[in-house]
């Protein structure tokens, strides 16, 4: 178990979180808030703004900043990314940063060539390797299906141990603000796998409501996505994370949670209860009306 005292964050200077509105970023900004820690949250609608695809908006953001939670979106896999990792690490350290947290993804070999960029600079580096977050069933991507009783995609019966993105911040926190993580890879999982079917079921059980999972094909699903009129970058990811990273390369768990924070990690079946408790997924009264 990693120390747990914070000898970081709240005093040397500004922690600064990109990506700070979304599913990590979001939770990393509030965790950090909530221990009394300085924090920027950099996105496009932030003051000051921060976008990827303009590096001049950098310099701002990174003003009195000493740690940084970097996130890339949509994902470190778009073609590209290397290049802004790069340049974004390489601004960072001369600006004075001194410790980088990166979320990275389990099985692509584009996001373990950024996670290299941040191994050779001169900081204090943690990466933190996540598999698919069950929260793309309750706040992302796939609530929508969810809702509709019909998870459709392109997943054969090749299992997944999802992790819960609360479980993500929390390693993400631990190692911007406590001594002890420097230096380490935190591949983080759930502490089971599921496949889609068995997901849907779970999902089922919580919210007391019928959800399926239907496997379509490859095709039908990247004419899908195409015809939805979602952003070229985002069609290309997300067909390119169901050809390649769901081939079976990442069925397996790893400790990367029990390492980083002494516990173990949240099983899909409680985060399930827990978002079925708020709400999220209950049947609205047009659904009951039809």
């Amino acid at each position: 178990m990693k120390a747990q005292t914070s000898t970081f964050g709240n005093q040397d200077g500004i922690t600064l979180v990109l990506g700070g509105t979304g599913k990590t970023g979001r939770r990393v900004a509030e965790k950090l808030e909530q221990r009394g820690v300085q924090t920027r949250i950099a996105s496009r609608s932030a003051n000051p703004s921060f976008d990827w695809n303009e590096p001049t908006t950098w310099d701002a953001a990174l003003e009195g900043v000493t740690a940084a939670y970097i996130t890339y979106a949509p994902d470190l896999a778009i073609p590209g990314a290397t290049g802004s990792i790069r340049a974004f690490v390489e601004k960072a350290t001369l600006r004075g940063v001194k410790r980088m947290v990166l979320l990275s993804g389990r099985g692509e070999e584009e996001a373990q060539a950024c996670e290299r960029i941040i191994q050779e600079a001169d900081v204090e580096w943690t990466i933190v390797r996540a598999s698919w977050f069950m929260q793309n069933f309750s706040e992302g991507e796939f609530l929508g299906m969810v809702m509709n009783g019909a998870i459709t995609l392109p997943a054969g019966d090749t299992p997944e141990p999802f992790v819960d993105v609360n479980d993500i911040a929390d390693v993400a926190v631990a190692a911007l603000t406590e001594e002890g993580h420097a230096h380490e890879i935190y591949e983080v999982t759930g502490p089971r796998m599921l496949t889609f079917s068995e997901l849907a079921n779970e999902i089922s059980q919580a919210a007391d409501r019928d959800v399926q999972f239907i496997q379509i094909p490859k095709e039908a699903f990247a004419q899908g996505i195409a015809e939805s009129g979602a952003p070229e970058n985002i069609a290309w990811l997300l067909n390119y994370l169901f050809e390649t990273v769901l081939d079976g390369r990442n069925a397996y768990i790893c400790d990367g949670v029990k390492r980083a924070l002494g516990r173990e990690p949240t099983d899909f079946a409680e985060y399930a209860k827990r978002v079925a408790a708020r709400g999220t997924w209950a049947v609205t009264d047009d659904e009951v009306a039809a």
